[in-house]
């Protein structure tokens, strides 16, 4: 198999592949009908009105995910997502009976789109954990593409359908087809071979374990460095579903059809760049700060293109190095982290950078109204190349991302020797992986829970802590 599909060698990764595949796709048609429903049907192209509710569907993404990180942590995350996938199909449903009856009013889409997104708050840090699971380690950055691949293939797919639906029949149509989709998830997920799977130990109840989470970040500077980047680019970046929107119908005068065009045109970039991320086999911090300063240069070029065709073809590079940040910031995160913690760190990561869409949207929306919709992705833009340009300095000065002290890598130097403690079932090195300023390669001790059960790490400057975060750089051994 070609190394840039490796992750579909499983069968638990094929089925979910296959199911996300066809939700993704209804997804994206319900997008573009909930934009198109308030900007023409409830309202006379209010561009408030669009960022207001895109805000409230990505609010409860800041509010919960952190509590959603210690639940994915908690319960078996397969069981879980059953649950999000058939709230969030309910939801769906229930919009398309208010618009097919005539009843649906701007606050009921408000309400709506705030419960769609307690439920996706819920819903994505299990679904960005549950891939470790499905795949061994070294796939995992395969697999994080691939799922990005399937998201904007459906991008090409669904707007354009949802687009052509709108124009023949009217919007309500387009949610019962995505309230359907969610069931193709379920299905897969209940195909899979349990025993196939390989869940982390399920965490215990307990208080402070939302602290651990945070503390667990807090104390590596090269998530601190990720997180900033995507919750900057992600609050006032990437806000295509509501920006194409505004340059469809107030710039260029066009209907439901170009529009939706319009994001089928840009996921062809974005999965371009899926496919290629999807061949690397590691990410490394250069290639997250480079493809920022790529998104803002081409998102700032495309906000001044004169016409709807220009303007298409600009998309197309924009989508390519969004999604290359996208992919490449997600693996970064996933492959560096404690499995244990995995859960809590990217509700976190999912918190930043969704959870800056209901302060993002507004701003964009208002700066729209005011200024005009091209200022809607221009500033988008000039906020993602001041973000890059602030991460390159801060790593050309030499500061460390990797949350421990630097390891002397010269080969006549050795690490200072352990504590001179044998350990009945044997000795080994515990290590992880955390960035540096040229790649994810360093060495970091991780948790006690790496030791198994009734072991400890110590090493020759101290234990790690046991909530799995790093606490010094040298070598560890286990012992009973």
């Amino acid at each position: 198999m070609s190394p840039t599909f490796r992750a579909l060698r499983t069968v638990n990764y094929r089925l979910w592949a296959s199911g996300a595949l066809v939700s993704n796709t209804g997804t994206w048609m319900q997008r573009v009908a909930q934009d198109w429903l308030v900007l023409t049907v409830l309202t006379h192209h209010s561009s408030v009105a669009l960022g207001i509710t895109t805000g409230l569907q990505f609010a409860p993404m800041l509010l919960l995910a952190p509590i959603a990180g210690v639940l994915a942590d908690r319960m078996p995350k397969r069981r879980l997502l059953m649950m999000t996938q058939s709230a969030m199909g309910s939801i769906g449903l229930l919009l398309g009976v208010l618009v097919v009856t005539g009843a649906v009013r701007l606050w009921m889409v408000y309400v709506l789109a705030l419960a769609l997104g307690a439920a996706a708050a819920v819903d994505a840090p299990a679904r960005q954990a549950f891939v470790s699971e499905m795949v061994p380690r070294e796939d995992i950055s395969n697999a994080v593409s691939l799922n990005s691949a399937s998201f904007h293939a459906a991008r090409i797919v669904g707007p354009a359908m949802a687009g052509l639906l709108i124009s023949w029949v009217g919007t309500g149509p387009v949610f019962f087809i995505n309230a359907v989709s969610f069931g193709a998830v379920i299905v897969s997920l209940a195909r899979m071979r349990v025993h196939d799977l390989a869940p982390p130990p399920v965490g215990v109840r307990g208080r402070g374990q939302l602290r651990a989470g945070l503390q667990y970040v807090r104390g590596r500077p090269d998530l601190v460095l990720i997180l900033a980047i995507i919750g900057m680019v992600g609050t006032f970046g990437l806000n295509f579903q509501m920006t194409t929107a505004l340059m469809a119908t107030s710039v260029f005068g066009t209907g439901a059809g170009q529009y939706g065009l319009l994001g089928s045109i840009m996921a062809v970039g974005s999965l371009s760049g899926a496919l290629l991320a999807a061949r690397r086999e590691r990410p490394r911090l250069r290639l997250v700060i480079g493809s920022t300063l790529a998104f803002g240069i081409f998102a700032s070029v495309a906000s001044v293109m004169p016409t709807y065709t220009l303007f298409a073809i600009a998309l197309v590079p924009v989508g390519v190095s969004s999604l290359t940040l996208m992919t490449s910031a997600n693996a970064a995160v996933q492959l560096s982290v404690s499995p244990q913690m995995r859960g809590r760190v990217m509700a976190i990561y999912m918190a930043i950078f969704m959870g800056g869409t209901p302060i993002g949207a507004p701003i964009i929306g208002w700066i729209g109204a005011q200024f005009g919709a091209r200022w809607t992705i221009g500033v988008g833009g000039i906020v993602a190349v001041v973000t890059s340009l602030a991460a390159a300095a801060w790593l050309l000065r030499g500061r460390d991302t990797r949350g421990h002290e630097p390891v002397d890598r010269r080969p006549d130097v050795k690490p200072p020797p352990a504590a001179p403690v044998q350990a009945p079932t044997g000795e080994f090195d515990v290590l992880a992986t955390a960035a540096s300023g040229t790649g994810l390669e360093s060495r970091a001790p991780r948790a006690n829970a790496d030791c198994g059960a009734g072991a400890s790490a110590l090493g020759g400057a101290g234990a790690a802590r046991g909530d799995g975060s790093p606490a010094d750089r040298v070598p560890y051994r286990c012992v009973q």
